[in-house]
């Protein structure tokens, strides 16, 4: 199935994870059931305007991500079960109650996770030097020159 964000949604989705704007968010998904589970796979594109963190100029972000979710039942826990261990393959399942869940939710948290909140724009690099920061690449501060004279000596 193909599901495609509309403007509303996109609008909200930008705001909820703080970036300018989300230009655009489709996603091509397969439903597989297996008894009350089912399994969720394929991938979302989105086009994202984000705000770089250094310079401060937007910039367009393209997003690809796949997709592998199984959304189960819920569990009854009881008020004992406090710490719950969980094994690798359920670190994507989610789980639902009754007799639906919202893939729409597991799609926008899937973009929520692939958005990189530090994102920096092409001209990071440009406005660090404009500033006089040390680039990502040369450490600065007190601890790193005095670390360079003594690699001098």
């Amino acid at each position: 199935m193909q599901i495609t964000a509309g403007a509303g949604e996109r609008a909200a989705l930008a705001e909820r994870f703080g970036v300018v704007a989300v230009e655009r968010l489709a996603a091509e998904i397969s439903l597989e059931r297996e008894g009350d589970e089912v399994a969720a796979t394929g991938r979302i594109e989105a086009d994202i305007t984000h705000t770089c963190g250094v310079s401060g100029e937007d910039f367009p972000v393209r997003i690809e991500e796949p997709i592998a979710l199984r959304f189960v039942p819920e569990i009854a826990r009881g008020p004992g079960d406090e710490e719950i261990e969980l094994e690798a393959g359920d670190l994507d399942e989610i789980e639902y109650a009754g007799d639906t869940f919202d893939l729409g939710e597991a799609i926008a948290q899937t973009l929520g996770l692939a958005i990189d909140p530090y994102a920096e724009g092409p001209n990071a690099d440009a406005a660090r030097q404009e500033a006089g920061l040390a680039s990502d690449d040369t450490p600065s501060g007190p601890l790193a020159e005095a670390l360079r004279a003594l690699k001098k000596d």
